[in-house]
């Protein structure tokens, strides 16, 4: 009774007095969940079967002339010419960097652009580009279409990224695939700090670390994938389809 007393009163919209309003409300919102289901429907559509694939990430404002956007793109050649599609934001800097050098090599190159305020211009090095307004569909499809991640230096959307695919992971929501960091010194601050504070606080376990490899050389980072799938079949399993639907 005293919950009942208590619970806050909150108006539904049929319940809106203002009938204008709440038509307008409704319509406004009905299509707004009428444009993601079309962007889950199209990448589901082209790209359900282009695999195997990578996804790379890295920050949008890395030049050409940048050290890392040039190994990206040795690394993503060489993935492109191992049989790989490479996956990418679609954008400047790394992405650009990863389907160049995909576009270069014998695998398709695929775009997942966002429209944003500033930064994302997507780039030419693409044979499948597909346009986000809505960030969760286009997180989703970095997963659910990859067999491992590569991420290099970047800025929150590379962490945010990277964090998804390591909660997915961590929780069984998706299946368990290589995420590769490249950029020792880059990266080395956030693993100490993942070891010495997250994990001595027991806020993770010492097997959520092993998660994560790091490593510099582009010819390892592809004999680690395939290092990886050589104990199990690189198509997910059935079960892991299953799990998969509900990312």
């Amino acid at each position: 009774m005293e919950m009942e007393e208590n619970r806050k009163k909150v108006l539904r919209l049929r319940q809106i007095t203002d009938k204008d309003r709440a038509t307008s409300l409704k319509a406004r919102e009905s299509w707004q969940i009428l444009t993601i289901m079309a962007e889950f429907i199209e990448s589901t559509e082209r790209l359900s079967e282009l695999r195997p694939a990578v996804s790379i990430f890295g920050s949008a404002r890395f030049k050409p002339e940048d050290p890392y956007y040039l190994k990206c793109v040795d690394v993503a050649r060489r993935l492109s010419d191992a049989g790989f599609a490479v996956i990418s934001g679609g954008g400047p800097g790394i992405m650009e960097a990863a389907n160049k050098g995909a576009f270069e090599g014998k695998s398709p190159s695929i775009g997942l652009n966002i429209e944003l305020p500033h930064e994302q211009t997507s780039n030419t090095w693409q044979n499948i580009s597909i346009s986000f307004r809505h960030f969760f569909a286009r997180k989703v499809a970095f997963v659910k279409y990859a067999d491992a991640y590569v991420v290099f230096p970047g800025g929150f959307g590379t962490l945010d990224e990277l964090s998804e695919a390591l909660t997915l992971i961590q929780t069984g929501k998706t299946r368990r695939m290589p995420i590769i960091l490249v950029g020792t010194v880059f990266w080395r601050g956030l693993l100490g700090w993942l070891r010495d504070t997250m994990l001595a606080a027991g806020a993770i376990n010492e097997k959520d670390l092993n998660l994560i490899q790091l490593i510099d050389e582009p010819a390892n980072i592809v004999d680690a994938i395939f290092a990886y799938y050589e104990a199990r079949d690189i198509e997910p399993s059935e079960d892991e389809r299953q799990k998969m639907l509900y990312l």
